[in-house]
């Protein structure tokens, strides 16, 4: 298949290597740096567990125009910059695109996307469970044997979703479908925001965040607090298991929180190397609007936002 991935971060970096491994035709769309980058030495990628590095040969664009079609279209990029780059995919005239990422507001999105196209547009949205960071000439990646991509439309089935099947079929990934991506990916960022105050708690150092019992126990509460302001204004929190984790399980979640905070990996993924502070905050607004309509007190959260580490 010949396949655009729309940024060349952590995400559509990792994204395309296994798609070329997969036998597309891949190109990227990068620009500056990492268009040089990519241009001499091709998608140089350390994969952190596994202790080995791959390089693979991309086409590389730097911007994307109408008449540029491809089969598939996956836009990988932080929250705050979709907003940029929606009249670029609305004039191009390749008719399927993937949105990948945190998302506060898919509707808007596909909306604008059926609105100003001059062709048909199938969109769909998902989320890589991958972590990592970008280094000159090269990104380091953390994930597992099997690449895992949550996937789906916005309360429907994907009818389309043979062609999104095809470009995976001979990779190491495993596609999960949703038929409400909204509800995932709001839930998705009302865990992560909790999670990623702590390191603000103490300056950066999560080993000791680790051994903060009261505030380990305010970022769960917090996480429950905004499940249940996503109940209060309809959303079913998805997966389920995720708010049976925080109400059911407790004391497992607890455990579980501070073994990551423990681990060098579970501190690398919540340090900020690996998390976009402009993206985090662009969340943030997003959830002070979702609990201004609920109309429901969020304590921890308020607690959460201005603790600081007993000294």
């Amino acid at each position: 298949m010949n396949i655009l991935v729309y940024g060349a971060g952590v995400f559509g970096s990792y994204l395309a290597h296994e798609l070329v491994r997969g036998g597309n035709n891949v190109t990227i769309l990068a620009r500056g740096r990492r268009a040089d980058e990519l241009q001499k030495n091709g998608n140089v990628i350390r994969h952190y567990f596994q202790l080995r590095t791959t390089v693979d040969k991309v086409n590389v664009i730097r911007e994307l125009k109408p008449e540029d079609v491809y089969d598939l279209i996956f836009v990988v990029m932080k929250y705050p910059d979709f907003q940029a780059v929606l009249p670029v995919l609305a004039e191009n005239h390749s008719r399927h695109v993937v949105i990948m990422g945190n998302n506060a507001n898919p509707f808007e999105m596909q909306d604008y996307l059926h609105a100003n196209s001059p062709v048909e547009k199938k969109v769909a949205f998902a989320f890589q469970t991958i972590a990592g960071w970008r280094e000159t000439g090269r990104v380091i990646c953390l994930h597992g044997p099997t690449g895992q991509m949550i996937i789906g439309g916005l309360g429907e089935n994907l009818s389309w979703h043979s062609i999104i099947d095809q470009a995976f079929v001979k990779t190491k990934y495993k596609l999960t479908y949703y038929i409400n991506m909204d509800e995932w990916l709001k839930s998705h960022f009302v865990m992560i925001l909790p999670l990623n105050l702590i390191a603000a708690s103490y300056d950066g150092n999560l080993r000791k965040a680790a051994k903060d019992k009261k505030l380990l126990n305010h970022v769960i509460d917090a996480i429950d607090e905004g499940h249940q302001v996503l109940e209060k204004l309809g959303y079913t929190v998805t997966p389920a298991s995720q708010a049976q984790l925080v109400r059911n399980k407790r004391k497992m979640f607890y455990i579980l929180l501070r073994i990551m905070l423990a681990t060098p990996v579970g501190r690398i993924i919540l340090s900020d190397k690996a998390v976009s502070a402009n993206e985090m905050s662009a969340l943030y607004q997003a959830f002070i609007i979702l609990k201004k309509n609920a109309n429901i007190p969020t304590h921890h959260w308020d607690k959460l936002e201005n603790y600081s580490s007993p000294q």
